[in-house]
């Protein structure tokens, strides 16, 4: 015969770090960081949407400046979420190491790679020519 087996309810986990909140919200990157529902979703829309006009607009970008716009966004989710840790902590000392903590190594790696995309972007704001033509839609031409 077989013993049944008992279910015993789990131990919540405790987490105060965050990183699990993070790791949640990189999980449903697709919705989360791109719906405009969440209030995390609508600062990372704007901020996308004001490199993109910065860079000449939807019309003017190619494929290659998007890709490097979406890993600008999701380096600065990461690079926020770990200044707010980071300010959250009594010191950025590791006292028994006498050293610094090592996620503020990976925070200075984070900002490194935010700061060479908008390098490779450019840093001069482009703007599109727009004639008087386009701007009227075309009712000119009847």
């Amino acid at each position: 015969m077989m013993a049944a087996k008992s279910h015993k309810p789990r131990a919540r986990t405790y987490s105060k770090h965050g990183l699990n909140t993070l790791r949640k919200s990189l999980k449903y990157s697709g919705n989360a960081l791109t719906s405009r529902r969440y209030k995390l979703g609508r600062v990372l829309w704007e901020w996308r949407q004001e490199l993109v006009r910065d860079v000449g607009g939807e019309a003017a970008i190619s494929t290659q400046q998007l890709a490097v716009i979406d890993l600008a966004v999701k380096t600065k989710l990461l690079l926020d979420s770990i200044d707010a840790w980071l300010l959250t902590q009594p010191s950025l000392i590791d006292k028994r190491r006498r050293a610094l903590l090592p996620v503020v190594r990976e925070r200075q790696a984070l900002a490194d790679a935010l700061a060479r995309y908008m390098g490779l972007l450019g840093l001069e704001r482009k703007t599109t020519s727009l004639d008087l033509a386009q701007a009227l839609g075309g009712r000119g031409a009847r």
